[in-house]
């Protein structure tokens, strides 16, 4: 990742850091090029991919984003934004994506707290 990347990753990591009620998902995604044969610990896209993730989860971690609140899961070549048809495209399918969620412990206790505090239907037809 270049020094504009971490930087931004950085800034973003600080704002999370405020916002406790936020989780992060970051996908990490490839093209459709399989990975060289003998790429020590990688199997195939799906490890590149993962890896990929890994690298933003622990760069946000590192920077003060509690690693409970963040999951990295690799999506391999499956979830393309292009065809990988040319170097461009190929290009725009190797990256990663960072997903923010409310915690939904949180938003179901909310959901809970609401239906439990209104009245229950009457029967139709009664």
């Amino acid at each position: 990742m270049d020094p504009k990347g971490q930087e931004a990753l950085k800034k973003l990591a600080a704002v999370l850091q405020e916002q406790k009620d936020v989780n992060v998902v970051v996908e990490g995604h490839t093209d459709n090029v399989p990975i060289m044969r003998g790429t020590a610990g990688l199997t195939d896209n799906w490890d590149l991919s993962a890896l990929r993730a890994t690298e933003i989860a622990r760069l946000l971690t590192s920077s003060g984003v509690p690693p409970a609140r963040v999951t990295a899961s690799g999506r391999g070549q499956y979830v393309p934004v292009a065809a990988n048809d040319t170097p461009q495209n190929k290009a725009m399918n190797r990256r990663t994506e960072i997903i923010l969620t409310p915690k939904l412990d949180d938003l179901f206790q909310i959901l809970d707290s609401n239906s439990s505090s209104k009245p229950a239907a009457a029967p139709a037809g009664k």
